[in-house]
């Protein structure tokens, strides 16, 4: 009795290998700006938990998230794309924007975002 090969062709094995790397190629397409997402959520949390903050002026409030995005190198969202707002004395920021990052040739992937704390503060 003759026993039956078993496994993985080379054909098998290249297209497996091909979509691994498609994979991958996404991957890290993908996960510099969910990075930034999260450092802007940061920067947003950290400005609404600063005492100095709750009773600034827009200007003043702009102001320092230029200063802590450069720290944090975050280019997505510019100072004039915060919203701010104040809910029941405690102050809220928001944004909204999107990023296009392009795989091959026309094939691209396309993220909305939108950043904010609640009106306590939490992410």
């Amino acid at each position: 009795m003759r026993n039956k090969q078993r496994g993985i062709s080379l054909f098998g094995m290249f297209f497996v290998a091909m979509g691994l790397v498609f994979i991958a190629l996404v991957v890290m397409k993908v996960i510099p700006p969910y990075i930034e997402y999260v450092s802007i959520k940061k920067v947003f949390n950290a400005m609404v938990a600063d005492p100095q903050m709750q009773d600034a002026k827009p200007s003043q409030i702009r102001e320092s998230y230029v200063r802590r995005s450069s720290i944090d190198n975050i280019t997505s969202v510019k100072a004039d794309d915060v919203d701010i707002s104040r809910d029941n004395g405690k102050l809220t920021l928001s944004a909204k924007y999107h990023v296009e990052k392009p795989l091959f040739d026309n094939i691209g992937i396309y993220i909305d975002f939108a950043p904010t704390t609640d009106a306590n503060g939490a992410p």
